[in-house]
């Protein structure tokens, strides 16, 4: 039968669009599915704030009545202008082992992006480095966390096959921290040194809405701190709320660390969360009725911790304070139990925050890259 492709335009074909992937990774032990619900309001501009500084189009490619791959083609215009270019970003990208679906997929896509007057394109990332990024090129074989993708090994062999270059690399580390029978005492006295000459104190809060109500200094403070690091995209006021209700509203208290001055200034901080992807792959991408009966078990049981976001104002990277979050987060992780630690995704180049994983004993297990290309 002939391929098609079909440009997503209704409710039913964003859910078609998204559940595609529950199908097409049926029995793979190492996908994790996205809540459904919640990866349709992404692509949904009256729920998603993103749209306000960006245009997307999804492609569905049909064989026949059956989908056999999918993509989201977007033209951030928030990027666009911070970097000077006009590039096309892809997302969401998924097709079955058959090397003219994906080039099908491309095609329109890419198309689409020269029809806006894009130069070049690149992905997989979404509107901004809120969304998942990076295809994987390395740890087929590990569990993915529910803040990346999964793909199969044929996907990044098709798009060098067409053309597409590596324009950076993302890495991930597993890692077993330090157990209370082996303390890293020299950090510690390091980070109350370091504490104490610079006058930082942390800050805790005993119930999350407590942090909610300074996300908008969390949100800053990371924006600051991330501004020259590969593909950030500045966030509108709107985006900032969107996030803080999707991300802060499920954190533990106990796993959030702000660090302040003397001034009570906000010059870093650390969100973590236990890890969520055997709940996730319970719940198959449903929260209702009983997805959130093992999201809540693992947020009481699991073993690994998650981390997702740490910021140090640029003002204090020299200073140490870095050490000193890691220290405070490391007292936690200890007092708690946890057994493992996920890293999530960090740049390559970003020396300075794999640095800190040394206390850690980190693994390098993953790794996912952003292709490039000129169109």
């Amino acid at each position: 039968m002939d391929l098609r492709i079909v440009n997503v335009k209704t409710k039913r074909q964003i859910r078609d669009f998204v559940e595609f992937q529950l199908e097409h990774y049926k029995g793979n032990p190492y996908y994790v599915p996205p809540i459904i619900a919640d990866e349709m309001a992404v692509f949904m501009p009256d729920k998603n704030p993103a749209f306000e500084t960006a245009e997307l189009q999804l492609f569905l490619a049909y064989r026949g009545d059956k989908i056999v791959g999918r993509i989201g083609a977007i033209v951030s215009h928030a990027a666009n202008e911070k970097y000077n270019y006009k590039n096309m970003r892809f997302s969401w990208i998924e097709f079955t082992e058959d090397y003219e679906v994906c080039k099908l997929l491309l095609d329109t896509a890419i198309e689409w992006g020269r029809q806006r007057g894009m130069t070049t394109v690149s992905g997989p990332h979404g509107f901004n480095d809120f969304d998942m990024q990076g295809m994987l090129v390395e740890g087929y074989d590990k569990m993915a966390t529910i803040a990346s993708f999964y793909n199969y090994s044929y996907y990044p062999e098709y798009l060098e096959r067409y053309g597409f270059e590596k324009e950076i690399d993302f890495i991930e580390y597993l890692s077993t921290p330090t157990g209370e029978t082996n303390k890293p005492e020299q950090l510690f006295k390091v980070s109350d040194y370091v504490r104490r000459k610079n006058n930082i104190h942390f800050v805790e809060y005993s119930r999350t809405k407590d942090y909610i109500m300074r996300a908008p200094e969390i949100f800053s403070l990371l924006e600051t701190s991330f501004d020259k690091n590969f593909g950030t995209v500045p966030l509108t006021p709107n985006q900032t709320k969107y996030y803080t209700k999707k991300y802060l509203l499920y954190l533990s208290p106990k796993l959030i660390k702000l660090a302040e001055n003397e001034k009570g200034e906000l010059v870093g901080f650390v969100i973590t969360m236990p890890n969520m992807s055997e709940a996730f792959r319970k719940a198959n991408g449903h929260m209702f009725p009983t997805g959130i009966f093992h999201v809540l078990k693992a947020m009481r049981s699991t073993e690994c911790l998650d981390f997702y976001f740490l910021g140090v104002h640029p003002d204090y990277r020299k200073k140490g304070v870095d050490a000193v979050i890691v220290s405070e987060l490391l007292k936690t992780v200890m007092e708690m139990g946890f057994k493992k630690t996920e890293s999530n995704q960090l740049l390559e180049n970003n020396t300075m925050v794999q640095a800190m994983w040394k206390f850690y004993s980190p693994v390098n297990h993953k790794r996912r890259r952003i292709f490039k290309k000129t169109i």
